[in-house]
């Protein structure tokens, strides 16, 4: 179960990097636009907006990798935990009041993620 967190978790902290790069980097992009259902101008309005909202994924997943690579056990699993229920509580609220697939993307793998960790 050890190396199947590990995975579980690296994998959320993958997820929320590349949130990270599509959101403050790549936000206005066609590709991205098309991704989260967003016109041209509207992508442009919310920049900074976006930006910002891929810090704050970037901030989540230092902290998985923080957790990931803590030499001590127990703090690496307090740290994924924490880690864990933050990305689980804004996919919850995020597919309820922005996109319901957002439950998938986001929720479902980073509660695999926490019973994996929790399990070890």
């Amino acid at each position: 179960m050890q190396i199947v967190s590990l995975v579980l978790v690296a994998f959320v902290a993958l997820e929320h990097a590349l949130f990270l790069v599509m959101e403050m980097f790549l936000w206005t992009t066609p590709r991205i636009r098309r991704t989260f259902g967003t016109t041209a101008d509207f992508a442009q309005a919310s920049k900074t907006l976006a930006a910002n909202q891929g810090l704050y994924n970037g901030f989540l997943a230092a902290g998985l990798v923080w957790g990931l690579l803590s030499p001590d056990m127990a703090m690496s699993r307090t740290i994924e935990i924490f880690f864990i229920a933050c990305v689980i509580v804004a996919g919850v609220y995020g597919g309820f009041t922005v996109k319901r697939s957002i439950l998938l993307v986001q929720a479902l793998p980073a509660l695999l993620a926490l019973i994996a960790v929790l399990v070890r």
